[in-house]
């Protein structure tokens, strides 16, 4: 089963039918990650499209940017990103844009939901090492210290970045405006009907245990009430110590149903704490979309391709 939501076309005007002059003044907009990009693309409608930096299966966190991206970023009207604490190499880039240039850094946007990176998460330096990270759960006044920046995985927080897309392309279009908020809205309510389906769909396997190679899933998990169990790897760069395997093979033991590789990732590590334990392997996970094609659909497609990972796995009746 796959859950993609069917995005409807708000825009008012067929393109063939708007003026020059307006389609002229289209916004040049820039994003940093696949569900970004699909946010911003049901915003933007048949006005135009954005354009995706991130390569497809690159890595998020560490990207070289060719000559041709820093040349789309020193064009941009408009940057959406996450922030920093996701894609630190646009930080950077974004120096060499355009004075007038609309950085919307989507973790800083009020009305965000923010989680705290777990305290082993930050022990095991996932989280600037000069910052301790407080407690896990919900924050909103945005100090970024120790702040998990996987905010896209609650969908709740599509709403306001929506929103705030839609204002920036009205700011640097006013003619399109009325545009802007309509596919916004459009695009609000296909998530929320979205977030309906998945939340249906993972209620049957709240209770069942499961563990990650990663631990970037805060998000999803809080949000749809997941038994959650652990990671192997606590952080992007970190490596496991010996003594976290043991522990976590003794959780895959005995309160695990599924265990998951994540895309990108080496998966033997984790599939070895497999052995000799009822927990059985699951489809590789892609939070941040790294083998999502960029369309419209990219938001949806991250987290319903999750929730048919999670599911399919989890589904088990002979555990």
């Amino acid at each position: 089963m796959r859950y993609i939501i069917t995005l409807a076309v708000s825009t008012t005007l067929a393109l063939s039918t708007i003026p020059m002059q307006a389609m002229a003044e289209v916004p040049r907009v820039i994003t940093d990650l696949p569900p970004v990009y699909g946010l911003a693309a049901q915003v933007m409608g048949d006005l135009g499209q954005p354009v995706l930096l991130l390569d497809k299966g690159a890595d998020a966190h560490d990207f070289q940017l060719r000559p041709s991206q820093m040349r789309d970023i020193a064009a941009a009207d408009i940057a959406v990103w996450i922030g920093p604490e996701m894609t630190p190499w646009l930080e950077r880039a974004l120096q060499g844009g355009k004075a007038d240039m609309l950085s919307l850094a989507l973790l800083d946007l009020p009305g965000t939901q923010i989680l705290q990176v777990a305290q082993a998460h930050a022990d095991e330096g996932h989280a600037d090492e000069e910052h301790g990270a407080g407690e896990a759960g919900p924050k909103n006044d945005h100090d970024h210290e120790g702040v998990d920046p996987h905010a896209w995985l609650n969908p709740q927080n599509a709403a306001p970045w929506l929103d705030a897309i839609a204002a920036a392309l009205s700011q640097k279009d006013a003619a399109n405006a009325a545009t802007y908020a309509a596919n916004a809205a459009t695009a609000k309510a296909e998530i929320a009907a979205l977030d309906a389906e998945l939340a249906a769909a993972l209620a049957p396997v709240k209770d069942k245990g499961f563990a990650a190679y990663h631990d970037a899933y805060q998000y999803f998990i809080t949000h749809y009430g997941l038994s959650f169990k652990g990671a192997v790897a606590m952080g992007d760069a970190t490596t496991a110590g010996a003594a976290h395997l043991r522990e976590m093979q003794d959780i895959i033991a005995h309160d695990v149903v599924c265990v998951f590789p994540e895309a990108q990732h080496d998966a033997q590590a984790l599939l070895q704490l497999l052995a000799g334990t009822p927990a059985k392997p699951g489809a590789p996970l892609d939070p941040e979309g790294a083998t999502v094609d960029p369309s419209r659909s990219s938001y949806a497609d991250v987290l319903g391709n999750m929730t048919k990972a999670l599911t399919d796995c989890l589904a088990n009746p002979d555990f």
